[in-house]
């Protein structure tokens, strides 16, 4: 059984004891959290699809740790007008395990 859900702008094909990566999320860590946006699952060999959510569904998932990402570097530079501008930019993310897919 799989499902797919949206958090952060994005979707996700998830399955019971998955471990994703995901935008930060606003819950602590060790809490248990509730993915309400549910756009596919299956049931079965038969897929259910929202429009656009699936009704009911929902997916709870831990949240294991909050962290931020690796560092990357946003430089602007134009040529031949001494304009340049170096900044750095770490985003933040929550690692979550998916835990129970209910339908």
């Amino acid at each position: 059984m799989f499902a797919i859900i949206e958090t952060g702008g994005k979707q996700y094909k998830v399955q019971e004891g998955d471990v994703l990566y995901i935008e930060k999320l606003n819950a602590f860590e060790g809490e248990d959290f509730t993915f309400d946006r549910v756009l596919a699952v299956t049931k079965g060999d038969e897929l259910v699809t929202g429009t656009p959510v699936v009704s009911g569904a929902t997916v709870t998932a831990k949240v294991e740790k909050h962290g931020r990402g690796q560092k990357i570097i946003v430089y602007k530079y134009k040529a031949k007008k001494n304009y340049r501008r170096k900044q750095g930019h770490r985003q933040p993310y929550s690692k979550v395990t998916i835990g129970k897919i209910q339908a």
